[in-house]
């Protein structure tokens, strides 16, 4: 693949069948990554949120060379190499910029305020399957999305009308969607005639790479127990990532979008069991609406 990593990369699905297993790889995806972030957010309360974003990916590279490195004696450096470089950088620049926005909002918003406010990044990523990659999004999937962001509404209508220095954040994390969103796009593309283990492996190395320079210059040493901590995100990272490429190997991007609302009901989780952050009447309501949604449309498209 030459020039725009999105260029030329026909529908894998039709938008009418869409295999069980693909949604059951996005669930686990996003209930691991929600995991992730709930860690990262207590990282990045402790240290520099760049110097955090390093090392979860410096980690999350090094607990995959268990795996890498006997494939690559077995069969070859090139059973590692992407096919399309280019595509590599690009996504690794998206995903870069997007999580460094990101893991900038973590230490000042709720973490279930932080979710809500990513659940943009699904309409993005539906639009640009539509007008990039040619992908048919059904009436129905644009429906179960559209629900699913009025159940996100419903959860951020008192942090917005709350207004303050959470607004500003508010809109930091705003700015980030758009980035995941491509970074998505991008890694949907790369499925066609890329692995997802080299998909994976690559966005750590990426990641690290571009990340790299801004750890430097604001580098605090970690104490024993947060290398520990990072060390467990890089190896939740890498599990999460894997997951969410699997699922986009299966089927059509934009299948997949719903599904991601279920991390509303992960971030509540997580918030509760490691920040002893309740969830608001709002975010329970919200909550069941986007369940709702996912559900619906998750159903529809597995009855054929």
């Amino acid at each position: 693949m030459s020039g725009s990593p999105l260029a030329s990369t026909p529908p894998t699905e039709p938008a009418s069948r869409v295999p069980w297993r693909a949604f059951a790889w996005m669930a686990a995806g996003s209930c691991t990554i929600c995991g992730l972030n709930a860690l990262m957010r207590a990282m990045a309360m402790e240290l520099e949120p760049m110097q955090a974003q390093f090392l979860r990916f410096l980690f999350g590279l090094l607990v995959m060379l268990p795996v890498i490195l006997p494939d690559i004696w077995a069969r070859g450096l090139g059973a590692w190499r992407p096919r399309s470089m280019s595509g590599q950088i690009w996504r690794g620049l998206a995903h870069t910029a997007a999580l460094s926005l990101f893991f900038m909002t973590l230490p000042h918003l709720p973490l279930s305020d932080s979710t809500a406010l990513s659940f943009t990044t699904p309409l993005w990523v539906m639009l640009g399957a539509a007008m990039v990659l040619r992908e048919r999004v059904s009436v129905e999937r644009w429906v179960a999305a559209l629900i699913g962001f009025l159940g996100v509404l419903i959860v951020i209508g008192p942090h917005w009308n709350g207004g303050g220095g959470s607004l500003g954040w508010s809109l930091v994390m705003l700015a980030a969607t758009p980035l995941f969103a491509a970074s998505a796009l991008i890694t949907k593309a790369l499925t066609r005639h890329e692995s997802s283990g080299v998909i994976v492996a690559w966005q750590s190395i990426m990641v690290t790479v571009f990340s790299a320079p801004f750890a430097w210059w604001v580098w605090r040493s970690p104490t024993t127990s947060q290398w520990l901590v990072l060390l467990g995100c890089g190896l939740l990272g890498s599990i999460a990532h894997y997951c969410i490429t699997r699922s986009f190997a299966l089927a059509n991007i934009s299948a997949m979008q719903p599904v991601r609302f279920l991390d509303m009901v992960w971030a509540c989780l997580y918030g509760l069991l490691l920040f002893g952050e309740w969830p608001t009447a709002s975010a329970l309501a919200g909550g069941a609406v986007i369940v709702a949604a996912t559900a619906w449309i998750a159903r529809r498209e597995t009855r054929a």
